[in-house]
């Protein structure tokens, strides 16, 4: 854990220059709109320990699995977001030596990420070898109104002498993966060109041909006068600079305003792309650095007036959960359905980029509640668009019947993990893809989406569990052999709980389902049973054979569910017991010695009971949790939410705190020590979760919006806004009692611990404590 950053409700600040740190503030302090994202490397050249990281989303390329021994329904390769072109490097040369953080004595330093209006800003002192001192400030954003641009102003000030400062802004496509299988680089050059002002090139992806357009445009000042620029175009492959040099004044400032775009083949016309990067670029100059900083002020503040959670009374807290989500709004504004939300984002290239089931399970209830409905459809279409690859990805399994397997591991469908453990056998994410169908219906009220898209869905991974079972002559039941649930450090076992309590429920849900369109759109319906094939009395009579006849493991001692066959065979050494210097054990141990532990990675049976908590009594709930919380490592980032939104449905006000602070400040304070890699964006979702299903006790009940909050004891109040079906609540809850106001202009009906109240259009209640 590091502890580092400093406290501020609505910054991230690092003071002081720690080499060590670097590419861990690199990850946090990361930009992004949505379209494009950028660590937060240095904009100067850095010889010291840097990840490079400009990203452009959607685009990828599918590097050549790398394994041991080749196994049959091994994907052939891992689809990963590419690094692109660098667009944010500026060069400086003082009197003959280049400024380098690495190389210089750094004699202040502070980088600065203002998540209230969306910039990073960074300032140091530098001595270069010669003696000679400098002092900078950049400021650099990703734009939110014009999603294909950012912006850059870096300004340095010699200190003490005055002499030749050479200057070259640059664009850099030669740039690798640090995941790259091979030591592949994966773009061609296409095009470029290079103007006095700038220039851009234009680089393709090998075997996917994703094209993308860099570009730059610069304006220079020195003290309060523009500067007319003559420069040196600087060409090489997959490079263009426009280097100049001016006479620097010892205490005159010279700033120099970076305007920058990406723009891709997915949006454009290959052809057309310098001419529409050109006309990117004159809009954004033409504005100008400071309005453009003005309008993205504004787009931020139009998404804290829905996204922002308010913490009275803990700094901390309130910093932690402002900066989750401040990175999910970097990464997915919902408004492309080709787009998904990677566990990295824009933040790291670890996972790939790619989508994983962290999407449906938590990323899903953040844009329910946040965001228009359409967000969250998008989500969803974006799987439905894929089911037939869903289905290939089943074939190669050996499955039949139109079953659907998603994959683990995506971009366009196509299964991409290449660990067996993995691709074959964590089948449990077919079954969040059902639930966050369900979850946005029971939301949403969109029933019309089951019709149009769900039920297809829905039919094809219920066709696929009800092949996946097995059935048991010795047990006379049915059961799922040969898993691996959401706690990897269990492979291969049989009768996972969770894995066939999902699949049971999603057959299940689909047969509801079935029944529900056959009833309200009869000419649908039957037009659907055509296109698949779908035979309903025969295949939901095997559903319901299945759900009727499913094991289950269970030890009657302990009355809890078992988390698969033979968990209880395993030493039960819990995690308190466990020497600190063996923590964490994925960085500790081997991996034979984890499968042979009782460990648990991240919430498994619990993430069932979080996920179907309604099914059970709050003593099923408290037994299981005590039971299976001592035995976490919580070493997933996806782990601490749901214990904590179980913790706090069960009055346990100190756990719930805890595992709050532990996913809100996950990457803040390193707790992993995996920061480095890129930030934890879907589990930054579940922070989220943990305040507004944690301590506000938010579920939906009957199609009402139901609110069971506590106050942490640390805190003096909270509030956030929930859009449900229409209406737009503020909720604040504090030790006066839970305050609901109405910003919209209907009635709307509520649940405060289980008792219905009536909030009219455009007032408030006050529930006393």
């Amino acid at each position: 854990m590091k502890d580092y950053i400093a406290v501020d409700e609505w910054k991230i600040i690092e003071e002081g220059f720690n080499p060590h740190h670097n590419k861990i503030s690199e990850s946090i302090f990361s930009l992004g709109n949505g379209r494009m994202g950028q660590r937060a490397n240095f904009e100067e050249a850095y010889s010291g320990e840097t990840l490079q990281g400009n990203y452009v989303a959607g685009v990828y390329y599918p590097d050549k699995t790398r394994v041991g021994w080749w196994k049959n329904g091994y994907p052939e390769y891992f689809a990963k977001v590419l690094n692109a072109a660098n667009w944010i490097g500026i060069d400086i040369n003082i009197d003959g030596e280049t400024l380098d953080l690495a190389k210089c004595e750094v004699l202040q330093f502070r980088r600065e990420l203002n998540m209230q209006a969306g910039y990073l800003k960074r300032n140091f002192t530098a001595k270069t070898a010669g003696g000679k001192i400098v002092e900078v400030e950049a400021t650099r954003f990703c734009s939110m109104a014009d999603d294909e641009a950012g912006a850059i102003k870096y300004t340095i000030t010699p200190k003490n002498f005055s002499g030749h400062l050479t200057i070259t802004p640059f664009i850099d496509g030669d740039v690798i993966n640090k995941d790259s299988n091979y030591d592949e680089k994966f773009w061609d050059e296409i095009k470029k060109e290079s103007w006095n002002d700038g220039g851009f090139i234009q680089l393709r992806t090998k075997k996917t041909g994703f094209e993308v357009a860099t570009g730059m445009l610069i304006r220079v000042f020195q003290g309060d006068e523009a500067v007319k620029l003559n420069t040196q175009a600087v060409t090489k492959e997959k490079y263009i600079a426009a280097k100049f040099k001016l006479q620097a004044t010892e205490g005159q400032s010279i700033s120099i305003i970076k305007y920058a775009a990406n723009l891709s083949s997915q949006n454009y016309a290959a052809a057309d792309l310098p001419a529409k990067l050109k006309e990117t670029l004159a809009l954004t100059s033409n504005k100008g650095f400071d309005t453009m900083l003005a309008e993205q002020a504004e787009a931020w503040a139009g998404k804290w007036k829905m996204n922002d959670i308010i913490i009275e009374g803990d700094a901390s807290a309130q910093q932690a959960i402002r900066f989750n989500i401040f990175q999910l709004n970097q990464t997915y504004t919902g408004e492309d359905d080709r787009l998904n939300i990677g566990p990295k984002g824009f933040t790291g290239e670890k996972y790939g980029g790619s989508t994983y089931w962290d999407t449906e399970a938590y990323c899903v209830p953040f844009y329910l509640s946040t965001a228009d409905q359409k967000v969250t459809k998008n989500l969803l279409l974006y799987r439905y668009k894929q089911l037939g690859k869903a289905i290939d990805n089943a074939k190669l399994l050996g499955f039949t019947n139109g079953a659907a397997l998603y994959p683990m591991v995506t971009m366009d469908g196509t299964e991409c993990h290449n660990e067996w453990e993995i691709t074959f056998e964590e089948i449990h994410r077919n079954g969040a893809i059902a639930y966050a169908i369900f979850n946005y219906v029971r939301y949403t009220a969109d029933e019309a989406y089951l019709v149009d898209y769900g039920l297809e869905v829905l039919i094809a991974i219920a066709r696929f569990w009800s092949q996946r079972v097995n059935w048991s002559g010795e047990r006379q039941q049915y059961v799922m052999l040969g898993v691996t649930g959401p706690n990897e450090y269990e492979n291969n076992v049989n009768n996972n709980w969770y894995t066939s309590t999902l699949a049971t429920w999603c057959m299940k849900y689909t047969t509801e389902v079935v029944e529900k369109v056959k009833a309200a759109e009869p000419e649908k319906y039957a037009a659907l049973v055509g296109k698949i094939s779908f035979n309903e009395e025969e295949e939901t009579a095997r559903f319901a054979d299945i759900i009727a006849k499913m094991y289950y493991a269970y030890d009657e001692k302990q009355q809890v569910f078992l988390q698969q066959d033979g968990y209880l065979d395993k030493e039960q050494i819990l995690v308190k017991d466990l020497p600190a210097v063996d923590r964490p054990i994925n960085q500790k141990w081997s991996w034979d010695r984890i499968l042979r532990s009782c460990y648990i990675k991240q919430a498994d049976v619990l993430q069932g009971i979080y996920f179907f908590e309604g099914d059970y009594d709050l003593e099923t709930i408290r037994r299981n949790f005590d039971f299976y919380e001592p035995r976490t490592v919580h070493e997933s980032s996806l782990s601490p939410c749901v214990h904590a939104i179980l913790a706090a449905k069960l009055g346990d006000e100190a756990r719930a705190y805890e595992f709050y602070l532990r996913t809100a400040r996950l990457d803040l304070d390193d707790y992993n020590n995996d920061t480095e890699d890129g930030c934890h964006i879907t589990s930054m979702a579940g922070t989220w979760m943990a305040v507004v299903e944690g301590f506000g006790g938010m579920r939906v009940k009957d199609g009402k919006l139901s609110f069971q909050p506590f106050l942490p004891g640390k805190w003096k109040s909270f509030s956030f806004h929930i859009g449900f079906r229409g209406a737009v609540l503020n909720v604040k809850v504090s030790k006066e009692g839970v305050q609901i106001k109405n910003l919209s202009g209907s009635a709307t009906t509520v649940l405060i611990h289980d008792k219905e109240q009536v909030v009219k259009a455009n007032d408030e209640l006050l529930v006393e404590a």
